[in-house]
């Protein structure tokens, strides 16, 4: 695999799997009181944090925060002004940010659309940008920092729709234009599209690989020539080039991104990239869980310590799913000496690929029950029996099995269980 520190960067989007007090709420317009919206910011700000430091520690330096860090925020009927109210606190999460040289970027959602028929739909849109762009803004961080947008809907008449699109690009402020950058979609506007579209608003584009798979252009370039002209875009300024990377799940509908990466196939990917400074963002499943093998994967200079630290993560997972794979890990890692990452992805692999089978799945559910051995009182732990008697009878699910151990783990705060992968659904 040809990977370099200071060429590629690896990250995810959004949702940080396996870690304690990362998790973000919400809440519906109707339930927006000022006290409850502060509430629901502060704990979204605190996971936050708490997700730039767990990135920092992994080597991942490319993170797409949520839209939802401040909800409601561009809602016309919601005012708290979450940016001064909160200030040192962004301020405390944008300079550990820099400090960990970490990419930060967002992507509004489906219905920030610039290229509507509705007067009002693109007014939406534009609130919104502004209320991304201010966010990012507020964390202070530069203008590599970007904004992902997807050019809109066709309505008929598809060189209509681009032109609106340009023409309410025109409308943007320039702390939205900065940082906005357009992708390619599965549907409507192929690579060939926003290329010609970047070409009249000088717009950064980011390639992606698997909606390039489902909607190519009438040009078929390869997708590395398609990321070579769509790097032409990208100035200075607007920091390395930044491209989508996503592996379709075969057991779903075209565009449905795979559980988690193929080690083998994104090396080979890697292996055929221009050779220039490339971002890459991984959109899969197991979100960081993926980032964090692909960075492994990479050898560039990690050891047998990087994978243990992995492994005590995977190991009741893997326990569950594929008991073999369980022991051939643990000889695997016995020799300090040698980094066999290959080998032990393709063991992971392999158990994620796994049905599951009853009497394994109680076997590690019996090893973390363990845990609690010191821990729970005499109802819990019959609770925690009970709930595995009752997976064993299929009476409830194994979901159902792991969130009664889950929901003890919270309480007696046991990190190793929280940080670990067991309660995961691949």
């Amino acid at each position: 695999m040809r990977i370099d520190s200071n060429v590629y960067n690896i990250g995810y989007a959004c949702i940080t799997l396996g870690l304690k007090n990362a998790g973000l709420k919400t809440c519906r317009l109707q339930n927006a009181e000022d006290d409850r919206l502060k509430g629901i910011i502060e704990n979204n700000l605190n996971a936050l944090e708490t997700v730039i430091k767990y990135n920092a520690e992994n080597d991942i330096r490319l993170f797409r925060i949520s839209s939802d860090i401040i909800p409601l925020a561009s809602h016309p009927l919601v005012s708290i002004e979450w940016c001064s109210i909160f200030r040192e606190k962004i301020k405390k999460i944008g300079e550990l940010i820099i400090a960990n040289n970490i990419r930060v970027s967002m992507h509004p959602g489906q219905y920030t659309v610039l290229n509507s028929l509705s007067e009002s739909v693109v007014e939406n849109a534009i609130d919104d940008l502004k209320y991304h762009a201010y966010f990012l803004d507020c964390l202070g961080v530069d203008e590599s920092c970007k904004i992902v947008l997807h050019i809109g809907g066709v309505y008929g008449d598809k060189k209509q729709a681009i032109n609106r699109f340009v023409l309410n690009y025109k409308r943007l402020d320039k702390a939205i234009k900065r940082r906005l950058i357009i992708e390619n979609d599965d549907k409507n506007y192929n690579i060939e599209d926003v290329l010609n579209i970047s070409a009249q608003c000088g717009i950064p584009v980011v390639f992606d690989n698997l909606h390039h798979q489902i909607n190519p252009a009438a040009n078929k370039n390869s997708q590395f020539e398609w990321i070579e002209r769509s790097g032409a875009t990208w100035k200075e300024k607007d920091g390395p080039q930044k491209i989508h990377y996503s592996q379709q799940n075969i057991e779903k509908s075209a565009g449905a991104h795979s559980k988690t990466i193929d080690a083998k196939v994104f090396s080979e990917f890697l292996n055929d990239l221009p050779d220039r400074n490339i971002d890459i963002m991984l959109e899969v499943k197991d979100k960081n869980i993926s980032a964090v093998k692909c960075i492994l994967y990479s050898g560039k200079k990690y050891s047998a310590k990087h994978l243990e630290t992995e492994w005590a993560r995977y190991k009741y997972y893997v326990l569950g799913k594929y008991p073999e794979g369980y022991y051939k890990i643990r000889e695997l890692l016995k020799d300090k000496t040698k980094y066999l990452v290959k080998d032990f992805y393709e063991i992971i692999e392999e158990a994620i690929s796994c049905e599951s089978i009853k009497n394994n799945e109680i076997n590690a559910a019996q090893h973390v029950a363990g845990y609690f051995r010191k821990l729970a009182t005499d109802t819990e732990k019959r609770r925690i029996i009970n709930s595995i008697e009752k997976y064993r009878e299929v009476k409830i699910s194994l979901k159902s099995m792991k969130k009664t151990m889950r929901v003890l783990a919270e309480k007696y705060d046991i990190e190793y269980l929280l940080n670990s992968y067991y309660f995961i659904e691949w």
